[in-house]
C-alpha cells in the first residue's frame, strides 16, 4: 500500500471511529448522561456557533442561538429516529433558530453592528458585505451563508433548511444574483 492509499485508509478509519464515538454518545445522551451532553457540546459547539455567527452576523446572538440549539436538541432527542443523523438534526435546529431570528429582525439602515469602516480596505469590504447580506431576504441570506461561507454541500443545506435540493439551487442562484447587483451598486457609489 502506497503512502497516498495509507493516508486515505487512515482518514477513513478515523472518520469511522468518530462516527462510532458519536453514536455511543447519542445513545448515552438518550439515557440522560450529562457527560455525554458535555462531550457532544464539545464536539459541535464551535461549528454551531460559526454557522449561527455567519448567518446572523452577530457573535453574541450566535452564542445564544448555539445554546438554544443544544437545549432544544437535548430536550427533543426522542424525535430523532436515527442516531447516525444527530449532527444533521442539531444543525437543522440551529438553522431554524437563525431563520426565526432573521425573520423577526427589521432591516436597519446604516452601519451593521455599529461597526465603522476603519483600519483599511479589508474592514471596509467586510462592512459592505455585511450591509449587503442584511438586504437579502432571510431565506436567500441563509442559503448563501451556508453554501458559500460554511462550505456545506447542496444536500447539507437542503437538509438543514428542510427544503429540496432544487430549492437550494434556485435560492442560491437568486441570492448570488441579488448580492452581485447590490455589490455593483454599492461599489459604484464609492
Amino acid at each position: 500500500m502506497g503512502p497516498e492509499a495509507m493516508a486515505s485508509f487512515q482518514t477513513a478509519t478515523t472518520a469511522a471511529e468518530a462516527r462510532s464515538a458519536e453514536l455511543r454518545l447519542v445513545a448515552r445522551l438518550r439515557e440522560g448522561d450529562e457527560e455525554a451532553m458535555t462531550a457532544i457540546i464539545g464536539r459541535h459547539r464551535r461549528r454551531i456557533i460559526r454557522v449561527a455567527a455567519n448567518a446572523l452576523r452577530d457573535s453574541h446572538e450566535a452564542e445564544d442561538v448555539a445554546q438554544d440549539a443544544f437545549i432544544k436538541a437535548f430536550r427533543e432527542i426522542h424525535r430523532l429516529r436515527d442516531d447516525r443523523a444527530f449532527a444533521s438534526y442539531l444543525y437543522k435546529i440551529c438553522v431554524r433558530l437563525c431563520m426565526d431570528r432573521l425573520r423577526s429582525r427589521r432591516p436597519e439602515p446604516g452601519i451593521v453592528d455599529g461597526a465603522e469602516p476603519s483600519g483599511g480596505p479589508g474592514v471596509e469590504t467586510r462592512v459592505v458585505v455585511e450591509r449587503l447580506l442584511e438586504q437579502l431576504t432571510p431565506c436567500l441570506r441563509l442559503t448563501l451563508v451556508l453554501r458559500e461561507m460554511e462550505q456545506m454541500s447542496y444536500e447539507e443545506v437542503a437538509s438543514a433548511m428542510n427544503v429540496p435540493v432544487g430549492t437550494v439551487r434556485s435560492r442560491l442562484h437568486a441570492a448570488r444574483e441579488r448580492f452581485r447587483a447590490l455589490w455593483v451598486e454599492a461599489t459604484k457609489e464609492s
